[in-house]
């Protein structure tokens, strides 16, 4: 059980215990079920431990907006869960006319009409453009209270999908949790600030690996810029692995983009961890051969064979029961070459 720290004072002890008493009566009085009655039970008791921390009313008022902007989002997203969204980013500040901001709404009607949800900033200019795109019901805005600038663009303002945060650190939390596919138009600080936060996340493992695409105007060098300096400064200087760069794509056009995103769905469906297994679902299985070739081509990174099944390991329950499984011994260090791995089982398909 989750209990409070046991201090020498007895009479503490005591008040410890009766109030693990309680809460424990308290969520059988709630008929919370299992497994969920550890966490709700953790979640009581790590607010009550802030109480006996002596938390000051600064850091109370943190933890509680934050915690609920977080139960809110999960909320407003949980019908939504199995729809395939991508998350836009890109500068508020792009006027409608723009070369860029006309990229953005082509994306975001493409991906609309292509079974997909679209989430952005809920800001104008580039996001605003996604969203009208999209359309209204396609669409999910996760607004930043600001003193000036952002407000909740047209298309969004007033729906139900329309979440707004006083936090960055929660907002970026469902920019990226929510997303199976993240486009990057020209932006700003905030732009580049999300888009390095994904590359970071997707080359830690600490993100499952999705299609990062940065889009451009046609003809223009904004990400290839970019893209210049993470080959010749990071990778070139030894700070990154060089597989890194395979993280994400850079292209001038909105076609290209949606080939990227569509073609890393081609077999791969999603991934998770069994252990120290890393089992990456499939929408078809893979012929013997390519197995083969795949056990060759990344035994670098493969602490073992790869194996395949048809279906899932007891530990997943029934999480997508009809689709066979990959399993791959991973180091858990190369997600580089994970991501060209994804790609060499979705070409192979």
């Amino acid at each position: 059980m989750y209990t409070f720290s046991v201090a020498p004072d007895r009479r503490y002890t005591l008040q410890a215990e009766e109030a693990n008493r309680r809460l424990d009566a308290l969520l059988e009085h709630l008929r919370v079920p299992q497994p969920g009655w550890r966490y709700y039970s953790e979640l009581l008791t790590t607010a009550l431990k802030m109480f006996e921390d002596g938390a000051s009313i600064a850091d109370l008022r943190i933890a509680n907006v934050a915690f609920k902007e977080m139960r809110y989002g999960f909320k407003v997203f949980a019908p939504y869960r199995h729809v395939p969204k991508v998350t836009v980013f890109g500068s508020a500040r792009t006027p409608r006319e723009h070369p860029v901001s006309e990229q953005a709404y082509r994306f975001g009607k493409r991906m609309a009409d292509a079974g997909w949800m679209v989430i952005t900033g809920a800001g104008s200019g580039v996001m605003g453009a996604a969203q009208e795109g999209a359309g209204r019901e396609r669409s999910f805005g996760l607004n930043i209270r600001l003193p000036q600038e952002q407000e909740a663009n047209p298309w969004i303002a007033d729906d139900p999908k329309l979440i707004s945060f006083k936090y960055f650190f929660t907002r970026k939390l469902f920019l990226v949790r929510e997303a199976h596919a993240m486009a990057f138009f020209p932006g700003g600080f905030g732009t580049w600030d999300e888009a390095f936060e994904a590359l970071t996340l997707a080359q830690t493992g600490k993100a499952a690996l999705l299609p990062l695409v940065m889009v451009d105007a046609p003809g223009g060098e904004y990400w290839e810029q970019l893209s210049a300096l993470v080959r010749e400064h990071m990778a070139g200087r030894g700070m990154i692995a060089p597989d890194d760069t395979s993280l994400f794509r850079v292209t001038d056009d909105v076609e290209e983009a949606l080939a990227e995103i569509e073609a890393f769905y081609r077999v791969f469906h999603s991934q998770r961890y069994v252990g120290d297994t890393l089992v990456i679902r499939l929408r078809r299985p893979l012929a013997a051969a390519t197995l083969d070739e795949l056990g060759k081509r990344f035994a670098d990174i493969l602490e073992g064979p790869a194996e395949q099944r048809p279906g899932p390991l007891p530990a997943e329950g029934d999480e997508w029961p009809d689709l066979p499984r990959l399993l791959l011994p991973f180091d858990r260090s190369s997600y580089g070459r994970l991501r060209r791995l994804v790609d060499f089982v979705n070409s192979a398909g």
